[in-house]
C-alpha cells in the first residue's frame, strides 16, 4: 500500500511494515482487527490529514486516544486509524482552576498533573483508561458523586469535524455540539483537547476495600443498601463481587477464594469519615479491613493490576435501580458461578451530584440510575473466545427484569445492536440523530456506538 497521506509527519504503519503488529493492539486482547493504515499523529494537523486521506479514498476511519474501549472501536478493520495516543500533554491552571488534556492522555496523566496541586477532574477506576473515550461517553467514578460525570466538568473542547473544519464547542460556543459531545461518543468529530474544570480534592483520601466472605455476603449487602440509601455526596462505596486476586495487598491466605468487596470512598474530613464509616467496618467482622486514609493516586492506581492490556475481556451492563431483594440473589447465584478467576462484578454507587442535573442537561446517562452495573469476563490468556462469555451473557440476562432498561455506553460491547445504543440514550437519542446530521451527515465517524444521521435533518 502506498502510505504517502499528503502533510502528515508522524508515523505511517501498514500491514507489512515493522511495528505495525504492536501498533494494531490494544487493551482488550480479545479484539483482532487490522487496519489498512495506522497513522500515528503529533498533532492536530496531522490528524487532520489523516482525515482527508480517508475521505479522499472512501477508507472506514477510527480514532484511537487510550486505546482502553472494551468494544475496540479504536480499530477500523481494513481502514484508516487516526492514532492520538502520543498526544498525551496535560496543562494545569491552578489559579483558573481548569486543566488542558491532550486526547491521548490517560487518567493517571491527568490525577498525577492535578495533584500536584491538590486538585482533580472526575475520572475513571483505572488510570491507564483513556482520557477522551471515557469522556466523551459520560464517564463516572470515585469523585462523580461529589461533582458529577467526567463530561459534567468540560469546559470546552476542540474538534476536527468530518469536513475538516476546526471548532471549538463549548456551553456558548456550538452548544448544540457541545451538549451531544457530553456522552454521545466519538460519534461526531475529533477531539484534539479537552478542557475540565477543577476541584479541591486534597491530596488524600479515606478509602480501601472491606472485604466479605461469601457466606457473609447475603448480610453485607443488605446492610450495604441500608448505609447508602443515606449516604452524603462525599461518599460512594461500591462493590466487586470476585475471586481474590493475587495482589499484595490481599492476605495470603484470602488469595483465590470468591469474596465480596466492599469499597468506600470518602471524600473530607477522615475524623469525620472513620465516625460514617463505622457500621460498614464493624459488621462481621470483614475477612479483612483495608481502608485507611491514603495518597488518592495511590488508590486510583489500586484496581489496575485488576485489568491489565491485552487479556481478554468481554462485558455486558446495566443501570439499575435500588438493589431488591430478588436483585441481590441472583447477584449471588451468578458472581461466583464463573471459571476464570480474573472476571468480576462490578457495582458502581451512582447518585448524588450525578442525579443532581437534569436528565436532557447532556447527552449522557446514568442521572436516574442507583448504580451501573459491570459484568465482566476477563481472561488473561486474551483470544476472542472464552467460557466466561456464556456466563456473561446467563448474568446479564437474569438481571435484565431488576434493571433500568438503560445503560452505559461505554460499557456496550461491539456485538449489542442498534436497540443497545438507543436504550444507553434513551428521549435524547433522536436530538443526537439531528445532530449527527449536521456535523456529519455523511457517518464518517461510526467506528463506535453508532448513532446514525437522522434522514430528515439530512434532507
Amino acid at each position: 500500500m502506498n502510505h504517502d497521506v499528503p502533510g502528515f509527519r508522524g508515523e505511517l504503519l501498514g500491514p507489512k511494515d515493522e511495528g505495525y503488529s504492536a501498533a494494531r493492539r490494544i487493551w482488550n486482547g480479545a479484539i483482532d482487527r487490522h487496519p489498512e493504515l495506522i497513522a500515528r499523529c503529533l498533532d492536530q494537523e496531522d490528524a487532520s490529514a489523516v482525515l482527508k486521506y480517508a475521505a479522499s479514498r472512501e477508507l472506514p476511519l477510527s480514532v484511537r486516544g487510550g486505546g482502553h474501549n472494551v468494544s475496540g472501536s479504536a480499530l477500523a478493520e481494513g481502514g484508516v486509524v487516526v492514532d492520538l495516543s502520543a498526544l498525551r500533554g496535560v496543562i494545569v491552571d491552578p489559579d483558573g482552576m481548569s486543566v488542558r488534556v491532550q486526547p491521548g492522555a490517560l487518567w493517571g496523566d491527568v490525577d498525577a498533573a492535578t495533584q500536584r496541586h491538590g486538585l482533580a477532574v472526575p475520572g475513571g477506576i483505572v488510570t491507564h483508561t483513556g482520557v477522551a473515550g471515557l469522556t466523551l461517553g459520560g464517564g463516572f467514578g470515585w469523585l462523580s458523586r461529589r461533582w458529577g460525570l467526567t463530561s459534567d466538568n468540560m469546559l470546552s473542547v476542540r474538534m476536527l469535524l468530518a469536513d475538516g473544519s476546526r471548532v471549538q464547542a463549548s456551553e456558548h460556543e456550538n452548544p448544540d455540539l457541545f451538549w451531544a459531545v457530553q456522552g454521545g461518543g466519538g460519534n461526531f468529530g475529533i477531539v484534539t483537547e479537552f478542557r475540565f474544570r477543577l476541584h479541591r480534592l486534597g491530596t488524600h483520601v479515606l478509602a480501601g476495600p472491606i472485604l466479605f466472605r461469601t457466606d457473609q455476603a447475603r448480610e453485607a449487602i443488605a446492610l450495604y443498601r441500608e448505609f447508602i440509601a443515606e449516604a452524603p455526596d462525599e461518599l460512594s462505596v461500591y462493590l466487586n463481587l470476585r475471586t481474590a486476586p493475587p495482589f499484595d495487598w490481599i492476605p495470603e491466605h484470602l488469595r483465590g477464594t470468591d469474596v465480596l468487596l466492599v469499597i468506600p470512598f470518602f471524600i473530607g474530613d477522615p475524623r469525620e469519615g472513620e465516625d460514617l464509616l463505622r457500621p460498614l467496618r464493624a459488621f462481621g467482622p470483614p475477612a479483612v479491613d483495608l481502608v485507611r486514609y491514603k495518597p488518592y493516586v495511590e488508590h486510583q492506581a489500586m484496581f489496575d493490576a485488576g485489568v491489565p492490556h491485552h487479556w481478554g475481556y468481554y462485558w455486558k451492563s446495566h443501570y439499575l435501580p435500588p438493589l431488591t431483594n430478588t436483585a441481590v440473589e441472583v447477584l449471588l447465584e451468578h458472581s461466583w458461578a464463573k471459571s476464570s478467576p480474573a472476571s468480576y462484578t462490578l457495582l458502581f454507587h451512582m447518585g448524588g451530584a450525578i442525579a443532581s442535573r437534569p436528565q436532557d442537561s447532556s447527552a449522557a446517562s446514568g442521572r436516574d440510575a442507583a448504580h451501573a452495573m459491570n459484568i465482566n469476563a476477563a481472561w488473561p490468556a486474551g483470544g476472542p473466545s472464552h467460557p466466561d462469555i456464556a456466563w456473561c451473557r446467563e448474568y446479564f440476562t437474569a438481571m435484565e427484569p431488576h434493571a433500568t432498561g438503560g445503560v452505559y455506553v461505554n460499557f456496550l460491547h461491539n456485538d449489542e445492536g442498534e436497540a443497545r445504543i438507543r436504550a444507553a440514550y434513551g428521549s435524547r437519542y433522536d436530538r443526537l440523530t439531528r445532530i449527527k446530521a449536521k456535523y456529519d451527515p455523511d457517518n464518517i465517524f461510526q467506528s463506535n456506538q453508532n448513532i446514525k444521521p437522522s434522514q430528515a435533518e439530512q434532507g
